[in-house]
């Protein structure tokens, strides 16, 4: 997934988890749907990140 997609699914997510908690009768459902989709951007962002401890071990492997 692009990460314009991820942005976008993150707000989209938020949004939606937002709106179903602000109304008087929840609607469990819906809030649902919002963070699962909420966790499904994040998730995707968050894959591309490189572990710190790679990192770490192959700077200690360049001296």
């Amino acid at each position: 997934m692009s990460k314009k997609i991820s942005y976008i699914l993150i707000i989209i997510g938020g949004f939606v988890a937002i709106y179903a908690q602000a109304k008087e009768e929840q609607n469990q459902l819906i809030l649902i749907a919002g963070i699962v989709i909420l966790m499904l951007g994040i998730y995707s962002i968050s894959r591309n990140i490189p572990s710190k401890t790679n990192q770490e071990d192959e700077h200690q492997n360049n001296l």
